[in-house]
């Protein structure tokens, strides 16, 4: 379907629930709340599912979207989730409708509307969005650029292409706080993060002559640290800092006893064939899935399959 056929789709459902995935991130939770809010301009009941793990800067921006208990949706719609696997806690049943920029997307939901050359789910949302108001609130295109800038990394990552810079244009027009959303979510880290990251750094290793980095962040290096879980965004980049890494691996220790991993990728090899290996998935230069273990298990796994898969 196009974006008409898809606002249409929308506009016909009433008590509308809209779920992100688990491990929320700013484009899954930006693109969600944007489109609730958009679709309860257009004057339907739509909520968020109140996903547990969204919590610290995210929550302040999209708390208010949550659903109350009791609330019964006739319509479920995924945004930015790529498979079943990837719902959050708690959340059970059918999708109606998948709304997601992911190329491994599994077709799960009765009903698709994945645009695989976006660079995020945010842009695809924001052109559905004009086709369900014709024009966005000043929070919905802050929503937006929170969910468009870090899924580019601050416009640094290689999926960032011109399509990218015109959306942040149109997000601009309409109001989106950039400053803020920079300042908030890039410029300015607590220094329990900078302690982290200087553990990072410091325990990083590396592989076929510096091209593979790995970087490994168990929880016995988040305690000392003091960081919050709110904290812990945005740690796929580091690893790849290193000069002449082409490959650079993220294993983050979570509290159930599993490893959260993200692999970003030259175009030598594939992100999105190795975390496939693992049930996981996404782009082809940045990809994450979930290991059973911990880190230096997750390493070595990661390590055999990248083995198999670039020669």
């Amino acid at each position: 379907m196009n974006y008409k056929q898809c606002a249409k789709l929308l506009l016909t459902h009433e008590n509308i629930l809209i779920v992100t995935h688990r491990n929320p991130d700013g484009d899954t939770v930006g693109s969600a709340a944007a489109l609730c809010s958009a679709l309860r301009r257009a004057g339907r009941t739509a909520w968020l599912y109140p996903n547990p793990q969204i919590a610290g800067k995210l929550l302040e921006y999209c708390g208010c979207f949550f659903a109350p208990g009791g609330f019964t949706p006739k319509y479920v719609v995924s945004v930015d989730v790529a498979e079943q696997t990837l719902f959050p806690d708690g959340f059970a049943g059918a999708v109606d409708l998948c709304v997601d920029h992911h190329p491994s997307n599994s077709g799960f939901a009765a009903e698709s509307f994945v645009k695989p050359e976006k660079a995020s789910c945010a842009e695809l949302v924001l052109e559905l969005i004009l086709n369900i108001n014709t024009e966005l609130t000043a929070q919905e295109a802050t929503l937006l650029y929170i969910g468009l800038s870090t899924d580019t990394g601050c416009f640094l990552y290689a999926n960032t292409n011109a399509a990218a810079f015109r959306a942040a244009a149109e997000l601009l027009r309409f109001g989106a706080d950039s400053q803020e959303i920079n300042q908030r979510f890039f410029r300015k880290v607590s220094p329990a993060r900078l302690k982290l990251e200087s553990m990072i750094y410091g325990s990083l290793r590396f592989y076929r002559d510096g091209q593979i980095t790995v970087a490994c962040v168990t929880r016995e290096m988040i305690e000392k640290s003091g960081v919050t879980d709110d904290e812990l965004d945005d740690l796929a980049g580091l690893a790849g800092r290193a000069e002449g890494s082409e490959l650079s691996i993220t294993i983050r220790e979570l509290k159930d006893g599993t490893s959260k991993v993200s692999v970003r990728s030259s175009d030598k090899v594939s992100s999105c064939a190795i975390c496939e290996v693992f049930g996981g998935g996404g782009h082809v230069r940045a990809s994450g899935c979930t290991i059973y273990g911990d880190a230096e298990k997750a390493r070595e796994m990661l390590l055999n399959v990248i083995d198999e898969v670039w020669k």
